[in-house]
């Protein structure tokens, strides 16, 4: 069997007094899924936002100059992160962070390799909130990440609520999509679980979802968060009748497992009971406007 073992984080953020203390958790973090075999980690959407708490309070409370000093120390975080995948020889995704490109700030998901590849994924969909108090804007294209075992992409938080960027990825060849979340209610997670697990049914592939847990009222915009890691595959023969891999404990800080099983995809994509993925394009000319009757 070809496989892949995945770890997905329930993180929560810290406040830190000195940099050691940020490595050390890092390190720590890396260190324990890498020690389960995990051999992909994923952190979620603004996990890097407890950067800011370099700043002191009054800068990390502020609306936009939070934003600002965790983009002032992203190169540096990556440069940890960049570092601890190839000392455990694990891909790491990181705790997605503001990052100023000077005309524009952009929620950047970086992507660090065993080999010391180090890339990244803009979000590309934004929310109301990024919009109207970040100030935050879409940015670069799309990405298919391939490793030596399978292909996957990133669709971060409410980019995983838009079929057509998801349905993008599996038709380049997607297997696996990454949907790292930051969510500050009950509803706002759920809204990117059943988006996550109708990308799974669709794509014929294995979704996973990382979220930010717990309180953090001193940085803004990640005062209050809700969540847990989660894997989910398509209703198929080989995959539970429910979708559902694996998930964590709601709000409880850690990581979540799972094993995805990549011949599995590729049996259910070729011979599965229904065929989504391939019978996309049939939707092609039956999604125009519909014909209005009159029912009285």
């Amino acid at each position: 069997m070809s496989s892949l073992k995945v770890a997905t984080a329930a993180y929560p953020l810290s406040w830190f007094e000195d940099w050691s203390e940020y490595e050390a958790k890092m390190c720590g973090w890396v260190a324990e899924a890498a020690g389960q075999g995990a051999e992909l980690l994923l952190f979620p959407e603004y996990g890097a936002m407890e950067l800011a708490s370099f700043a002191g309070p009054a800068v990390a409370g502020d609306r936009l100059q939070s934003s600002q000093a965790v983009s002032d120390l992203v190169d540096r975080s990556n440069a940890v992160l960049a570092a601890l995948a190839q000392d455990f020889s694990v891909m790491i995704i990181g705790g997605s962070a503001p990052v100023d490109l000077s005309d524009k700030v952009v929620n950047r998901a970086p992507v660090f390799g065993p080999d010391g590849t180090v890339a990244f994924q803009d979000k590309q969909i934004m929310t109301r909130f990024e919009r109207d108090d970040l100030e935050i804007c879409g940015g670069g294209p799309l990405k298919l990440f391939e490793t030596g075992k399978t292909k996957f992409g990133i669709l971060t938080c409410y980019d995983s609520q838009f079929p057509l960027i998801g349905r993008a990825l599996v038709a380049a060849g997607a297997e696996v999509i990454l949907a790292p979340s930051c969510t500050g209610a009950l509803e706002g997670y759920w809204r990117v679980r059943l988006g996550a697990m109708a990308r799974a049914l669709e794509g014929q592939c294995v979704s996973v979802m990382a979220s930010v847990v717990g309180e953090r009222p001193e940085i803004y915009g990640v005062e209050v968060n809700t969540g847990m890691g989660a894997v989910f595959g398509p209703p198929d023969n080989g995959f539970p009748p429910d979708g559902i891999i694996a998930t964590g404990t709601m709000d409880q800080p850690g990581w979540t497992y799972a094993d995805i099983d990549l011949d599995l995809i590729r049996r259910t994509r070729a011979d599965g009971k229904v065929l989504n993925a391939t019978h996309w394009t049939e939707q092609a000319g039956r999604d125009g406007k519909p014909e209005h009757i009159w029912v009285k």
